[in-house]
C-alpha cells in the first residue's frame, strides 16, 4: 500500500507529495521546497522513514512546482521527469520568476526524462499511470494509482475549482474537456490530491464543481 505524504511549501503554498510503499522506495511529485527549513523538513522525513527516493516527477513546469528540483538533484542525484510539451513551450524558471517579481536566485535543472500519457512509473511494489490532462499548461500530467484509489492531479483540478488558464499555453476549453475525459471518468471514490489546497474526490467534483 502506498503512503501519500504531503508538504505545503514556498510562496505559493504548493502541495509537494512524497509517495512510498512497504519497500521504502519513494517518488517525489512537484517538489516545491524553497527555503532551507522546507528542504530540511523534506529530508528529515526521508531519513526518519529510511526512504530511497527513486523518481522526481512533475505534473507541470510552472515555477511554484519546480522550486525544489535543484535541491532534489543535489541531495538525491535525481533529474526531473516531465512532459515534453511543457519543457519546450514554457519560459524557464528564471524567466517565470522575473514575471512574478521574484528576485531570489532560481536554478534550472534540465529534464532527465520526458514522460508521456499512458506511461507506467514503477517504484517498489507500486506503480503510477501517467495521464495527460492539458489546459492548465500544454503538458500537464496526473499520476493515478488504481489499486489504492488516488491521483496526484497538479493544478488541473482543485476542490470545487479548476486550474487557471491565463498562463503560458493555457486553454480553458481544452482543460475542461481533459478533466471530464481523464479525471471525472475515474472511479467515484478516487481521491484527488491537488497542487494547492485540500484533497477531494471524483464524485464530489462531478456533483459540486461549478466550473464543470
Amino acid at each position: 500500500m502506498i503512503t501519500v505524504k504531503s508538504f505545503e511549501f514556498n510562496y505559493f503554498s504548493v502541495n509537494t507529495y512524497l509517495l512510498h510503499d512497504e519497500t521504502r522506495e519513494a517518488v517525489l511529485i512537484d517538489c516545491g521546497c524553497f527555503r532551507k527549513e522546507e528542504e530540511l523538513e523534506l529530508s528529515n522525513y526521508v531519513i526518519a522513514n529510511k526512504l530511497t527516493v527513486t523518481h522526481l516527477l512533475c505534473t507541470h513546469l510552472h515555477l511554484d512546482h519546480v522550486f525544489g528540483n535543484e535541491f532534489v538533484n543535489r541531495t538525491y542525484g535525481l533529474k526531473p521527469q516531465a512532459h515534453k510539451a511543457d519543457a519546450e513551450t514554457l519560459p524557464s524558471p528564471q524567466e517565470q520568476a522575473k514575471l512574478f517579481g521574484i528576485q531570489d536566485k532560481i536554478q534550472t535543472i534540465p529534464i532527465g526524462k520526458y514522460i508521456v500519457g499512458n506511461e507506467i512509473i514503477k517504484f517498489g511494489n507500486s506503480e503510477l499511470l501517467v495521464l495527460l490532462v492539458p489546459g492548465h499548461s500544454p503538458g500537464s500530467l496526473i499520476f493515478y494509482n488504481k489499486k489504492d484509489g488516488f491521483a496526484i492531479v497538479g493544478d488541473a483540478i482543485f476542490n470545487r475549482s479548476i486550474g487557471r488558464t491565463d498562463l503560458w499555453g493555457g486553454n480553458h476549453d481544452v482543460l475542461v474537456a481533459a478533466i471530464k475525459d481523464k479525471i471525472l471518468s475515474l472511479p467515484d471514490e478516487t481521491i484527488l490530491y491537488p497542487g494547492h489546497g485540500p484533497a477531494t474526490n471524483v464524485i464530489e467534483e462531478n456533483l459540486n464543481n461549478p466550473f464543470l
